[in-house]
């Protein structure tokens, strides 16, 4: 159960704006993102997931995201995450999408993620900002 409560803390300090939750991914993590988005496919790093996903989404929005954890479930080293995410874009559209992650974990870190979100939601942020425009 340790290793869902380091999710869970993760999750309660991103929700007070305390650190970011992907302090908690080991530098070689393997993400994988669902479904048809422009950013769907695998990353085989931190650095290239918050390069090329987590940094120009937060560059859409005025006030980024505030999940609100639904459910967290673990067995041995997974624990999957139920969380609901709102935020506000640059252009004053709400965002609002439900996520779910699937999270291998090894030694207090996430190694591997598949995430699951509704994509359709995604893309309109992602194609609606243009963030050379707003920078």
């Amino acid at each position: 159960m340790i290793n869902k409560e380091i999710v869970r803390k993760g999750f309660e300090r991103w929700t007070r704006s305390e650190g970011s939750f992907f302090d908690l991914l080991a530098a070689n993590v393997v993400w994988t993102i669902t479904g048809n988005s422009p950013v769907s496919k695998t990353y085989t790093s931190k650095q290239a997931f918050i390069a090329e996903v987590i940094d120009p989404l937060n560059e859409r929005f005025s006030k980024k995201i505030t999940p609100e954890l639904k459910g967290i479930f673990a067995e041995d080293d997974m624990v999957i995450a139920l969380w609901h995410g709102t935020a506000v874009a640059k252009d004053g559209r709400p965002y609002d999408n439900m996520y779910s992650w699937y999270m291998k974990m090894e030694q207090g870190k996430i190694i591997e993620v598949v995430a699951f979100f509704d994509t359709i939601e995604f893309t309109d942020i992602w194609n609606r900002i243009d963030i050379t425009a707003v920078k």
